[in-house]
């Protein structure tokens, strides 16, 4: 329990702590914050107070403008930052609660700070491991009977994204515009796309630092996972329809990837971790929920429209298992390298994590609300995700990611 007031619904509460990156108007230098219901606790004004065995000898890391610094101290210094953070916030704890002055400088409310990117991405690569969406997919493209390829079932598939692309929620999407294949009796046409979508994924940070050569075992895979946040790989289907024959996607994906701002660790995780029948190995049950309407102003949950629910349980293969993999060959990892899932995606439709499944390609339409129509996103649309763990009268959430979609950018 903290001495900080945190609502039963808030996704941030004292068994949460997430990391983020933030500024304000009164402090425009971007600095470490961490999540406690409706406040920020600013780490570099508190750093004195980390007095453990790791991280006394670096409290500059959280002086820094990025996560990466102390992502970069690894396994222990993380855990051991996450005690002195729940020490300093419990009720019983005095050294925070009773400094009045300490106090109302180190908290800040989240209605008055901007957030920003957790860190400074050097590289990105999206993982593909939702097996009910690999089918769908499949289906759409080859058919039935060849709706996996023959490698999917035998090691996580994936593909180098472009990181300078990744942004923060909130970031406007302008229609990225490319060449497509619409009628395949003509052509190829130039244009803007006109089967933009949405993909409902999860992402984790890497943390420590491994050199050319190295293999992660799988036994040690937990250990270079710093954290998750929600994502959103918004993907211009026609584009990438035309163009990811024969070395997957380009343009289709890299004008934009949105993710949440805030970190949730690893350790706010685990009592959720569920067995994973088919791999034997852990996973954690998470609900996610994008939502997409027209942008409203002063727009609560209530004037969005509910488009598919889904939970990161239905994944087939694990992060675990995808570092370890990304790493077998000996290809180095480094702080803030950022892995995505794959789009999420169950058994069922309401549990599809992407507008080209639950359109079914473009075949069907998606009702919102009593008038409007979708298959994919119109300009103006606005569409967010959101994402939390229950617990026993309190939520591990992940915020919102959020993005509106603008007309593409004219020359």
């Amino acid at each position: 329990m903290s001495f900080i007031k945190v609502n039963a619904t808030s996704h941030f509460s004292f068994n949460n702590l997430p990391y983020g990156i933030f500024s304000t108007t009164n402090n425009p230098k971007r600095r470490i914050g961490v999540a406690i219901g409706d406040q920020i606790l600013d780490l570099s004004l508190i750093k004195s107070l980390f007095q453990g065995p790791v991280i006394s000898k670096h409290q500059y890391v959280f002086d820094q403008p990025t996560l990466n610094a102390f992502m970069a101290l690894g396994y222990e210094a993380w855990q051991e930052a996450r005690k002195t953070l729940q020490m300093l916030l419990s009720a019983n704890e005095s050294t925070l609660r009773d400094d009045v002055s300490l106090r109302s400088s180190a908290f800040v409310n989240q209605s008055v700070a901007t957030m920003h990117l957790p860190a400074n991405i050097g590289d990105y690569t999206d993982f593909y491991s939702s097996k009910d969406h690999a089918t769908n997919v499949g289906i759409m493209f080859r058919g039935k009977d060849n709706a996996l390829m023959p490698n999917w079932l035998r090691l996580p598939v994936g593909y180098h994204g472009r990181a300078s692309s990744v942004v923060v929620s909130g970031t406007e999407i302008h229609r990225p515009v490319g060449q497509m294949r619409p009628d395949q009796t003509k052509p190829p046409v130039f244009g803007p796309s006109q089967q933009l979508d949405f993909e409902l994924e999860m992402a984790f940070f890497v943390g420590g630092q491994t050199s050319l050569g190295q293999r992660i075992p799988i036994e040690k895979a937990h250990e270079h996972i710093f954290g998750m946040v929600l994502m959103n790989d918004w993907s211009a289907r026609d584009i990438q329809a035309w163009e990811y024959v024969p070395l997957g996607p380009f343009l289709g994906k890299n004008f934009g990837t949105t993710i949440s701002p805030w970190v949730v660790p690893m350790e706010a995780l685990l009592p959720f971790v569920e067995p994973n029948s088919i791999q034997n190995l852990a996973r954690f049950s998470l609900f996610l929920l994008p939502i997409s309407s027209p942008t409203t102003p002063g727009k609560t949950l209530n004037d969005y429209n509910t488009i598919c629910k889904s939970n990161f349980k239905y994944m087939y293969w694990t992060m675990k298992q995808q570092l370890a993999h990304h790493t077998v060959n000996g290809c180095n990892i480094r702080p803030g390298d950022l892995m995505a899932s794959g789009t999420i995606s169950g058994p069922d439709a309401e549990s599809f994590g992407s507008m080209l499944e639950l359109s079914w390609r473009g075949s069907k339409s998606i009702t919102l609300g009593d008038k409007e129509i979708r298959s994919f996103l119109k300009d103006g649309d606005e569409v967010t995700m959101t994402g939390y763990c229950q617990g026993d009268g309190y939520r591990v959430g992940f915020g919102e990611c959020v993005g509106t979609i603008l007309p593409s950018l004219q020359h």
